[in-house]
């Protein structure tokens, strides 16, 4: 297979994990006889500094001639007046926008090898493996808002219509077929009327899975159970603020937000490919980066925009041989424990291979 990968390394500890992915997939790419050519954009707060623009046209363009979008992170001080009218993470949700990238998947999942440094009882960890399902591209984040007068009111508006909400669900219930067949919907129907639309439309598709279990719980009651029977979910779907917050609250049960992998589909598969954490300011440049929620990102990629199961899973495999060897970067090792760097990581997954 010849494939085009847009690669948009970012800000902060992007640069770092993107460039030891880009590595991997190449060594994915030689193992298996594939061919990926890898081509580079400015997105996020470089963008801003070399272009003026934090989703260039180039960078568009780049990222329509690509099969798939692999992204590093945006953010950090140096951009993060809120006043300021021009914001490194217009970038990220302008490629949301323009690719109709309406579907997050978010998996989540607890290593033995972690559990004994994880935050929770490692009782309540057991076979924790959560997909959830994010809503991306409507929403909160999306909707009309304003600052009024001199900025001492203002608001933002939830909206949501029953196209955005049927897809998402089909999304969700799709991934439940293939998984553990259950599927719990978040919402907060007793209070906010756009959220009693997204479950009642989410009964409706329901109707079209009646080998998918549903559940539906209240947002508030939703976090209490990620901490106290998080092994029973499967998947999880979510409006977009919702969704944000949950998953990375979900992040505590893999020991670390440097774990997590997402991609951002549509609905031909085609996607953006990034780690659930952001820039890292504080870490940049240290050689300390996780690498791990990059690498996962790389796997998915190779799984949902480029169909190739057996190499997506042999990424996996090695993550998980790396982590059962003691291996560690500084945010999962333990109180006492020696961690390794970024490179020294990344090589050793790589050597799995």
């Amino acid at each position: 297979m010849k494939a085009t990968i847009a690669v948009l390394p970012g800000d902060g500890i992007g640069p770092e994990v993107v460039g030891k992915a880009t590595e991997l997939l190449s060594v994915i790419a030689e193992k298996h006889g594939h061919e990926f050519v890898f081509v580079e954009g400015l997105i996020g707060g470089i963008a801003i500094d070399e272009t003026g623009d934090p989703l260039p046209a180039e960078t568009v363009r780049i990222c329509e001639e690509a099969d798939a979008i692999l992204l590093g992170a945006v953010g950090g001080p140096k951009w993060s007046d809120p006043t300021a009218t021009v914001q490194p993470e217009r970038g990220l949700l302008g490629l949301r926008q323009h690719f109709g990238l309406f579907a997050n998947l978010r998996p989540v999942k607890t290593y033995p090898a972690l559990v004994e440094h994880a935050p929770l009882r490692a009782e309540l960890l057991q076979d924790v493996d959560i997909l959830f399902v994010r809503e991306l591209v409507s929403g909160i984040y999306f909707g009309e808002r304003r600052e009024q007068g001199d900025g001492d009111a203002s608001f933002d508006t939830m909206s949501y219509s029953r196209g955005e909400v049927e897809q998402v669900a089909n999304v969700a219930f799709r991934a439940a077929q293939g998984r553990r067949k259950k599927l719990c919907s978040v919402d907060k129907a007793n209070v906010l009327a756009s959220m009693r639309l997204w479950r009642r439309t989410v009964v409706e598709v329901h109707e079209e899975y009646d080998d998918v279990e549903l559940e539906h719980l209240l947002v508030d009651a939703a976090t209490m159970h990620l901490l106290t029977r998080p092994g029973s979910f499967d998947v999880i779907v979510a409006g977009n603020m919702f969704g944000d917050i949950l998953s990375d609250e979900a992040s505590v049960l893999a020991g670390s937000l440097g774990m997590l992998p997402s991609a951002s589909l549509r609905a031909d598969q085609f996607g953006l490919y990034e780690p659930v954490h952001g820039s890292a300011p504080d870490i940049a440049g240290q050689g300390t980066a996780n690498p791990i929620g990059m690498f996962l990102s790389a796997a998915m990629l190779l799984r949902y925009s480029l169909q190739l199961e057996a190499e997506a899973a042999a990424i996996e495999s090695a993550i998980d041989a790396v982590l059962a060897d003691g291996l560690r970067t500084a945010d999962i090792a333990g109180a006492g424990d020696n961690s390794v760097s970024t490179d020294e990581f990344a090589a050793a997954i790589i050597s799995k291979l």
